[in-house]
This record gives structure tokens, C-alpha cells and sequence, in this order.
């Protein structure tokens, strides 16, 4: 009997990262049912964009107010857990605060993490305040319907009940409070319990004990399903995100072979492959579907903390328009999951469902209304593209089913008649100086 209480933290320990683990394999399976992109290009530069600004949040401190308070949780909440392992090792082990046998050094890391703590506490608070009670506009968008608004909410709410306990665990372990060099802020919550018998204080640390390990087990497995999954992908993200140019588009292959082909006068457009060749199948122009968008780009999706800064910061949502860029990324995801469950319902393999990620998900009307200012893009904190998505599924509108809106239509009749947006003929283009 003396080691059942090293069995069941074992098997609740198994169960949640065996539970953890299968997340991740889903996840990542999804993310590979996107077409392959080459990123392997100027590795230094990418591990300096992981750097700067998944690990030093340069991108998040643009907003002072809540860069301030997201590095103030984010820091916290990550040095914080580093005592987690130690959790760990007294769970299987029996033993009970193994590292504080490093002396001192040992009280100065818990004092600075209760410290960091009450700092988590209270941010954490403001954060619930800014979203809850002063309704910032940002949070309370068309798309940001229950589940999005709770989500956040639960978030917080997880991060002051596992600050709380590990204020509480600390303030009523006795052995810790007689070394009197850690409790920095827990010295002011022991009096709370001072009351109770020694048993029930005992009682009160090892549930404190037990429930914060188990609610770090469960705040794991639930970052799958939140917009918190952030928390671990937007290191992968900051690292593939694009090293373009901003407003640099790309370029189709087959699409470049044909230009390039038309315009050498040596190349005979009807000469028969070269022997050995193999003649490339056509390929779908643009995305209908999230099967049709590159990794990086499911990988964004998944990475989108719901913030709301880059539809906060995007012209056409300012003046009225539908669009919003939180939301491509939102439907982006949605429909990704929607692909996922039907490819596990179905042994491996994906069921024709009748949907799309266009029209079922994101209208037409959205993505003509973006005007590509890249504005969303550079507002990311973790950056992600929303306005690559948009210009896929306008590619696949244009070039495979031709429906470009009138406005558009007209310019690019005009370009090719014309050589320019105008309608007007180039012998024309100065008849207004006379007027």
C-alpha cells in the first residue's frame, strides 16, 4: 500500500502523455495531408526568425500593454513548470521535494517562481478584465462565436486555478515553510490555514500536490482543441515562415514553362517530349480545399492564436467588408479537423463529404474584398500568412473556374487588348491633357 500513490501517479501520468502523444500524431498527420513546399533555404535565418520571435516575442511587444502581460505569462508559465519535473520525480519516486537538496540555489528558484506567479496571477487577470469586461473590439467579432470566446476564457481560468495551486501547495508544506528562503509569497498565505491541524494541512498540500500536476496533464491534452496550441507551434511556424519579400507572389511552374515557351522563337510549342521524359499531368490551379494548400500552410492555421490583430489592422474589415483574416484562418483549421475526423472514421482513408473549404466555409466575397496590403501578415505576432490562402483560392477561381468578378474581368480584357488597366487604346491614354 505504501506505493499505490507511485502506481497512480504512473498510470495518470501514462494516460496523459499516451493521450498527449496521439494528439500530436493527429496532428502532425493532418498538417502532411498538405501539398509539399520547399523550406530548406537559409536555415540561419530561419532559426534567428524562431528566435526573435516565438522565443523573444519581439512581434507580440508592438502592443505594449498586452506584449508586456503575454511575456509576463508566457515566461511565467513556462519557468514555472520547470518544476514540474520535480513533481514528476517525487511522484514516481516517493520522495518529496528531491531538489531541494541543492541548498539555497534551491530556495531562490522557488522564491523566483512564486514571484512569477502572482505576476501570472494578475496579468491573467487584466487579460480576462480587457476581454470580459471592457470588450475589446478585436474579441468580439462576427467569427468569434461561443466556442472561441469560451475557449479564451478557459484558458484563463486553467492558468489561475494551477498559479493558485502552486501558491497553496507551497504555502501549506511545512518542510518547505521551516527552510524559510523559497516562500517568498506563500509566507503570506500560510497564516490562512494556521487554524487547521497539522493532518489537514497535510491534506490540503497533497491535494494541491495531486491536482496541479493533474491539471498540467490536462491542460496539455486540451491545447489540441483550443487556439492555445500556439503554445508549442509557433516555434515550427516562426521557423517556416516565409523569407520572401512581402508582396512577392509565386509563381506556378507550369504556368512559368508556358510563358517561357511561348516567348523563345526557337521552341516548337507541338514537339514531342524528349525521349525518356515524362510528361508532367496538369496540375489543379489554386486551392479549393485544405488538401489543395501547402503544409506551412495547415501548419498556420493550426498555430492562429485568435488574437484578432490582423483582422484589427486589415483595411477591408475596417471599412465594412466581410472579410476578416482570423477568420480564414479559423475556417482554415475547421475544415482541416472536418477532413481529419472523416479520414478516422473511415480507416485511413478520406470519404468524399460533398465540401469544400470554398463556399462551405469561406465565400467568394471574402476573398475579393482582400486588397493584398499584407497587412494582416505583418501584424502576426507568430507569423502566420492568411493572405497566401486567400490569393490560392483566388487562383483556383480565376484559372479553373473563371470567375473572376466583372471589375477584374474587364482589366485583364483590357491589359491584353490594351496593354493597360484602361479602355482605351494606347494612341488614346494622353486625349485627356487636351480637355
Amino acid at each position: 500500500m505504501d506505493y499505490l500513490p507511485n502506481i497512480l501517479f504512473a498510470i495518470a501520468l501514462i494516460i496523459g502523455l499516451g493521450y498527449f502523444t496521439k494528439n500530436i500524431k493527429k496532428l502532425r498527420r493532418n498538417i502532411k495531408l498538405g501539398q509539399d513546399v520547399d523550406v530548406s533555404n537559409n536555415k540561419s535565418q530561419r532559426w534567428k526568425n524562431m528566435a526573435m520571435i516565438a522565443l523573444g516575442q519581439s512581434k507580440m511587444v508592438r502592443r505594449p500593454v498586452a506584449g508586456f502581460l503575454h511575456v509576463i505569462v508566457y515566461v511565467g508559465f513556462v519557468v514555472i513548470n520547470i518544476e514540474v519535473l520535480e513533481i514528476i520525480i517525487d511522484g514516481l519516486f516517493g520522495t518529496h521535494r528531491i531538489f531541494s537538496g541543492i541548498g539555497s540555489l534551491y530556495g531562490i528558484l522557488i522564491g523566483s517562481f512564486e514571484i512569477l506567479a502572482l505576476l501570472v496571477f494578475v496579468a491573467v487577470i487584466v487579460f480576462w478584465i480587457r476581454r470580459n469586461i471592457i470588450k475589446l473590439k478585436r474579441f468580439w467579432k462576427a467569427e468569434m462565436t461561443s466556442w472561441p470566446k469560451n475557449d479564451a476564457n478557459y484558458i484563463l481560468y486553467f492558468e489561475m486555478v494551477l498559479m493558485t495551486l502552486f501558491l497553496v501547495m507551497n504555502a501549506t508544506d511545512i518542510h518547505f515553510q521551516d527552510m524559510a528562503s523559497g516562500n517568498v509569497v506563500s509566507q503570506f498565505i500560510s497564516p490562512w490555514f494556521s487554524s487547521l491541524s497539522e493532518h489537514t494541512i497535510h491534506l490540503v498540500e497533497r491535494s494541491a500536490w495531486w491536482l496541479h500536476i493533474l491539471g498540467i496533464m490536462v491542460f496539455l491534452n486540451y491545447l489540441y482543441f483550443s487556439k492555445h496550441l500556439h503554445i508549442l507551434l509557433a516555434f515550427p511556424n516562426t521557423y517556416y515562415g516565409s523569407l520572401k519579400a512581402k508582396g512577392e507572389l509565386n509563381n506556378l511552374e507550369s504556368v512559368t514553362k508556358e510563358v517561357m515557351l511561348m516567348m523563345d522563337p526557337n521552341a516548337d510549342p507541338f514537339a514531342a517530349p524528349a525521349e525518356g521524359a515524362e510528361e508532367e499531368e496538369p496540375s489543379k490551379f489554386g486551392a479549393s480545399d485544405v488538401q489543395d494548400l501547402n503544409w506551412v500552410q495547415l501548419l498556420n492555421a493550426y498555430t492562429c492564436t485568435e488574437c484578432g490583430r490582423c483582422t484589427s489592422e486589415c483595411p477591408a474589415n475596417q471599412t465594412g467588408k466581410k472579410l476578416s483574416p482570423r477568420k480564414i484562418m479559423m475556417d482554415t483549421r475547421d475544415r482541416l479537423e472536418e477532413v481529419g475526423n472523416n479520414i478516422d472514421s473511415n480507416k485511413g482513408v478520406f470519404k468524399e463529404d460533398g465540401k469544400q473549404l470554398l463556399d462551405d466555409y469561406i465565400t467568394k466575397e471574402e476573398l475579393w474584398a482582400c486588397t493584398s496590403c499584407n497587412a494582416c501578415v505583418e501584424a502576426c505576432p507568430v507569423s502566420i500568412n492568411p493572405m497566401s490562402i486567400i490569393l490560392e483560392m483566388r487562383r483556383y477561381l480565376v484559372m479553373e473556374q473563371s470567375a473572376a468578378p466583372t471589375e477584374l474581368n474587364n482589366m485583364m480584357t483590357n491589359i491584353e487588348n490594351n496593354g493597360a488597366p484602361w479602355p482605351y487604346n494606347q494612341m488614346d491614354r494622353l486625349n485627356w491633357k487636351e480637355e
